[in-house]
């Protein structure tokens, strides 16, 4: 068996078409545009990278797009200003601030300082207990990707095994949440659980997001299974230089595996593009329209 490959940068461009068609749709019915404030904090390469990628597809998508740059010094005070002024700024419907934030400053408190309803990466504390108790809430990008991967596979998930590796507040834990409501039997594994491999053994659905290199190999996996592999490591190759590779040994586990996903080119490409569908969702919430039901949970 060689497992078929999720091409997560077409699906993803494909969930960007729908969301550019319903903001288009927006702005001709009801004459609204969808704003998304990203708030960069310091100078890191990757943040740069990440944030310059997040406002060309927002652009490209139709929306209004904003930025604020701010230098590593800023003071706490001062970043809660500016959430504030956001979150009362009618013509922006999602707020992100990009982590990680300098050590002086509360990331928690940030977070939590975002109005609920504009938060777009789904990290406050109320959309967590939204989500929790099944109420509509903001879904944090990555576990959303991966669950609308998922669906896309498989269909109807109710009834499946499902084994969550990891425990993080911005992966593991919303993604047990997730499957959850979709009826899944879940079980979330971490450095503690015992007989892992055994664990992961049993289960029809792993996503695996330990941020440990190719730890997960193919003994690891039962046959046939579907793989959605979060992790994003930087090795050193062979021959020489650095490459990306996931939590999973794809090569290995892509001979047992039903379906998987590459790293890069799997998860990777659906973190923004669920990105604009929260903003769209928060923008159609926000105004009172309905929200389109195919790009959120």
């Amino acid at each position: 068996m060689v497992a078929d490959v999720l091409d997560g940068k077409a699906f993803a461009a494909k969930l960007r078409a729908m969301v550019t068609k319903e903001v288009t749709r927006l702005k001709d019915a009801h004459g609204m545009t969808p704003g998304l404030a990203v708030v960069l904090v310091g100078d890191d390469p990757a943040s740069q990278v990440y944030v310059r990628n997040k406002r060309k597809q927002t652009v490209e998508a139709g929306m209004h797009s904003v930025e604020h740059r701010l230098d590593s010094t800023i003071s706490e005070e001062a970043l809660l200003a500016l959430v504030g002024s956001l979150n009362k700024d009618p013509a922006i419907h999602g707020i992100l601030v990009q982590l990680p934030l300098p050590s002086h400053i509360d990331e928690a408190l940030v977070i939590n300082a975002i109005a609920p309803e504009k938060d777009v990466d789904g990290f406050h504390v109320s959309n967590v207990g939204r989500i929790a108790t099944g109420q509509a809430a903001m879904v944090p990008c990555t576990p959303l990707g991966c669950l609308l991967l998922l669906r896309d596979r498989l269909g109807d998930l109710s009834g499946l095994n499902a084994v969550v590796l990891g425990r993080s507040n911005i992966v593991g834990k919303p993604m047990a949440q997730l499957l959850l409501r979709d009826s899944c039997t879940v079980t979330i594994a971490h450095s503690r659980t015992r007989d892992i491999s055994g664990v992961c053994r049993r289960a029809d659905i792993v996503v695996a997001a330990v941020g440990r290199a190719e730890m997960i190999g193919a003994d690891w996996i039962k046959p046939g299974a579907t793989v959605i592999d979060v992790g994003i490591n930087r090795i050193e190759k062979p021959g020489g230089g650095t490459g990306l590779v996931g939590d999973v040994a794809f090569a290995e586990v892509s001979q047992v595996a039903g379906a998987i996903t590459p790293v890069p080119g799997g998860v990777g490409p659906m973190t923004i593009a669920c990105l604009l569908a929260n903003t769209l969702t928060a923008c159609c919430r926000i105004s009172g329209f309905r929200a389109p039901a195919t790009l959120s949970v």
